[in-house]
């Protein structure tokens, strides 16, 4: 799902360029700088070869980093690129549970969790779950954060 999502928004970006290149170079316009009007038809190719690179390497780095994991009473999550974060989200603080599908995820049948705490930095999403996991992992979870409320504020 990750490399098509990257593969459609590369194609598109690219496309765009290409469009505006051409427009540049081949409507006579006069008012663009000399050099702009020069480099336009190597922008598309320069952002071409950008995306295919992200989609080449993006998705499996995202699949090596990226790790979650739910216990009895908090939820781990760990993400980031160069630095990592560790994100822990205790069960009895969670406010809201939302598992949502959008297209793409319905093509490929996975889902993104999210769960959120009164905190701005409590907040976790988990990316590409498989849509009935996540369904029922929302829904136990809500569950769990309802029988472990504590007096905490």
């Amino acid at each position: 799902m990750w490399t098509v999502r990257l593969l459609v928004g590369g194609l598109f970006l690219t496309a765009l360029l290409t469009a505006a290149a051409w427009a540049l170079t081949s409507l006579g316009w006069t008012w663009p700088p000399v050099w702009v009007r020069e480099y336009a038809p190597l922008v598309p190719v320069v952002y071409g070869t950008y995306a295919l690179l992200r989609v080449a390497i993006v998705p499996s780095w995202r699949y090596r980093v990226h790790r979650w994991e739910v216990a009895a009473d908090v939820i781990y999550t760990r993400s980031g690129w160069l630095s990592r974060t560790w994100q822990l989200v205790p069960v009895n603080r969670l406010q809201t549970v939302d598992h949502t599908q959008g297209w793409l995820e319905r093509l490929f049948t996975v889902a993104t969790l999210e769960v959120q705490t009164a905190s701005y930095a409590g907040s976790s999403t988990i990316e590409g779950l498989d849509a009935e996991e996540a369904r029922r992992l929302s829904e136990d979870l809500a569950v769990r954060a309802g029988t472990l409320r504590d007096d905490a504020t």
